[in-house]
């Protein structure tokens, strides 16, 4: 079978983003299982290679922008798209600069077009800084917002997938302030809908959905917020008029303590966070180095 042809930016040109390029372009279970398309600088690899010590891989060829649909290598070596650009010899590396946000929204954005047009067939995308996007005027706060401007989506979820766990999110990068007044039943039913969705995609044919609380003890009925009966019950009810199964709003601070049992045996297949931290602490505490961020819709 043919291996896909994996689209990876580099993400922030300061960051971490051309060493873990670096360590994929050598990895010889990744070249058994896919061929990279890296949006990035040659150069840049170059100097990311001597600061951490590694060899510059021989495993790809350097092709122009614009070349992600060119005939491959006979030997199905991973390819380079390079971007040359002036800071590439004088960037600081773990600094924050505009030009690092201004090359990371172009390889991006190049990206983005080349899968929208089945050029490739998937998007990896490396870590990006949001303060360098911002100095580089870029207007997203980051790849979920971006990804779906470029693709026409309007309304996009994050997700955050990994074996043992699968969560998606409400809101996305907002202050937890704006939050309540953010959170409505059309919203929390489509973030109930994509993240049915995905799971079926991920292999989970009838998946159990937990929608958690945004309150302490989801409430109380009444005495610590109403948004539980006022928003929440509601959309889980339209949900489960739809067929999923869907269950809530659960009490937040007890809904992932089976993640210390031992093994763990998740009561659902997904839970829908409302807000970024209340997803993202149990998450990155269950699958720091296995998860995933999946951009829904």
């Amino acid at each position: 079978m043919r291996r896909p042809l994996l689209a990876l930016t580099l993400g922030d040109p300061a960051g971490i983003g051309p060493e873990l390029a670096l360590r994929a372009l050598a990895d010889p279970d990744v070249a058994r299982r896919c061929q990279l398309a890296l949006y990035g600088s040659l150069r840049l690899l170059e100097r990311a290679a001597a600061a951490a010590g590694l060899p510059l891989p021989d495993t790809f060829e350097t092709l122009a922008p614009g070349a992600a649909d060119s005939p491959p290598a006979p030997d199905g070596r991973h390819r380079l798209l390079d971007f040359p650009f002036a800071e590439a010899d004088t960037l600081r590396p773990g600094a924050v600069q505009a030009a690092c946000g201004r090359q990371a929204h172009l390889w991006i954005t190049a990206a983005t077009r080349d899968a929208l047009h089945g050029r490739v067939d998937a998007l990896v995308t490396g870590p990006v800084c949001k303060e360098a996007l911002r100095l580089a005027g870029v207007p997203f706060p980051g790849h979920t917002e971006l990804l779906a401007h470029l693709s026409g989506a309007a309304d996009p979820c994050m997700a955050f997938h990994s074996p043992d766990l699968f969560v998606s999110l409400a809101t996305i990068h907002e202050p937890l302030a704006a939050v309540p007044r953010l959170l409505n039943v059309p919203l929390l039913l489509r973030t109930l809908r994509l993240t049915h969705a995905a799971c079926v995609r991920l292999g989970t044919p009838a998946p159990r959905l937990g929608l958690l609380a945004l309150n302490p003890h989801a409430g109380e009925h009444g005495l610590f917020g109403d948004e539980e009966a006022r928003l929440l019950a509601p959309a889980l009810a339209a949900a489960r008029a739809e067929g999923l199964d869907a269950h809530g709003p659960l009490v937040p601070d007890t809904a992932f303590t089976w993640l210390g049992a031992a093994p763990r045996r998740a009561p659902f297949d997904a839970y829908v966070a409302l807000y970024h931290d209340q997803g993202l602490i149990p998450f990155k505490l269950a699958a720091f180095d296995t998860g995933v961020n999946l951009t829904l819709g």
